[in-house]
């Protein structure tokens, strides 16, 4: 009797759920698209005396009513300003990656956005981050990672 083959070093388990791919809309085409070119996109209210960016996209301005928009580029970087770190999994396709952290981070440009942040142990509120985008076979995922800080001595906290 033969040994079953092994998968190549690196190669996807047949046997291991992939995370499901996003629902694109309307409103969410250009976001989905951009994360896939590497581009973290965003809308801007065009009203004015508003200018706000904002997320998740959709098709009003949730601050001032406004329906004009424009698409701009985020620069990716912002603060942790909440979290939870994951633990126990809530569907086979994510128990692999238990413990991870999923992070609501303030980007710099003023709205915030859900999204994992890595390394889980050293996500903390109020710590930088930076985006950086985790490719899937379909998609494109936004992710974050903590931004290494110089200290007194030399070190990093990387």
């Amino acid at each position: 009797m033969m040994a079953p083959a092994e998968a190549p070093q690196g190669a996807p388990d047949a046997h291991v759920a992939l995370p499901p791919a996003p629902v694109v809309d309307e409103d969410s085409a250009f976001y989905w698209d951009g994360l896939r070119a590497h581009r973290l996109l965003l809308q801007r209210c065009e009203h004015v005396e508003c200018r706000r960016v904002r997320f998740p996209p959709m098709p009003g301005c949730p601050s001032c009513g406004g329906v004009d928009a424009s698409i701009v580029e985020a620069s990716g970087r912002g603060v942790v300003y909440s979290q939870v770190r994951v633990h126990r999994a809530f569907s086979d396709t994510f128990a692999a990656d238990v413990p991870y952290v999923v992070a609501t981070v303030e980007l710099d440009e003023g709205c915030r956005i859900a999204a994992r942040v890595e390394p889980q142990d050293r996500s903390v509120i109020g710590v930088a981050v930076e985006a950086f985008h985790h490719d899937h076979d379909e998609w494109t995922e936004l992710r974050f990672r903590v931004v290494p800080v110089n200290t007194a001595d030399g070190d990093t906290n990387a």
